[in-house]
């Protein structure tokens, strides 16, 4: 059996090379949909049937465990397939399958608390506020996940998103790297601008934006601490297959890298980030 990693192109690639770290005899299978990519400016319903699409596709191919490596996707459809599509789903196909995302993890590592802890108590003082700034897609932003789920576990952290609508599209077509520096300077500005002051943390709220996290850091004030989305993620996968054998990650070490869309070497970009060679089978 295997792992599955979606995205809905190279980005979920940040969170695959950390899961392959932290898991190096798992067997993976990462699937990118980029016949379909971004989906960050994608209607709510659309962004459902896309990545239950993905879910399936993935299952197909001897996965017990898809983790959604995209922040809309898991904004957006996690809940939904969780709770309305994947019961009956393990009924139809008889055997124990489940789907992940990311931002769970996150917020984890945001607030410094367990999931299922919520704020004792509500409406104290606050003497100083944590700024949070988080880079996203515009799905991500408008779902406001971070703001709730945050705000009912750390009043003392004030979120800030900033919806950045085609920087995923410029990483996936590997653009230039003064490109891509530009447009990262301009959304920091603009968060700026909006929090009246750099934010204190922030949050790459999107795995496409962890291949360019030099260009946030040298964008942000020296020193800015970066959650990083990928670490997080892996340390929960990890965590989780100890405590759900039910799951078999396989042993094989086995790597297989598919896309939806044209199969063969992808950008250089993608290759710098991985630090090698890749090559995607066309599904």
């Amino acid at each position: 059996m295997a792992i599955g990693v979606f995205d809905s192109g190279i980005g979920g690639l940040s969170v695959h090379r950390e899961l392959v770290g932290r898991l190096p005899d798992a067997n993976f299978v990462y699937l990118a949909d980029q016949a379909m990519t971004p989906y960050g400016g994608r209607p709510g319903e659309e962004i459902v049937k896309l990545t239950r699409a993905g879910c399936e596709r993935l299952f197909a191919q001897g996965c017990d465990l898809v983790i959604l490596a995209c922040n809309t996707a898991a904004a957006v459809a996690l809940r939904r397939l969780q709770q309305t599509w994947l019961p009956d789903y393990r009924k139809r196909i008889g055997r124990p399958v489940n789907v992940l995302g990311i931002i769970v993890p996150t917020i984890e590592a945001a607030t410094g608390l367990p999931w299922e802890q919520e704020a004792a108590h509500r409406g104290e003082k606050i003497e100083r506020l944590d700024v949070l700034g988080i880079f996203c897609t515009a799905a991500t932003a408008a779902s406001r996940v971070y703001e709730i789920e945050i705000d009912k576990r750390r009043q003392d952290v004030a979120v800030f998103c900033e919806a950045c609508p085609s920087l995923a599209s410029a990483i996936e077509a590997d653009a230039p790297r003064a490109d891509l520096a530009r447009a990262i300077d301009s959304h920091v500005a603009s968060l700026t601008r909006r929090i009246g002051r750099p934010p204190d943390r922030a949050i790459l709220g999107c795995t496409h934006y962890e291949i360019t996290a030099d260009l946030f850091r040298a964008a942000l004030p020296p020193g800015t601490p970066l959650i990083h989305q990928p670490d997080a993620t892996a340390a929960a996968v990890q965590l989780y297959l100890s405590r759900h054998p039910e799951y078999d990650p396989g042993q094989d070490g086995e790597r297989r890298f598919l896309t939806t869309g044209q199969g063969g070497r992808q950008n250089g970009l993608a290759e710098r980030f991985w630090g090698g060679p890749l090559t995607f089978e066309a599904l």
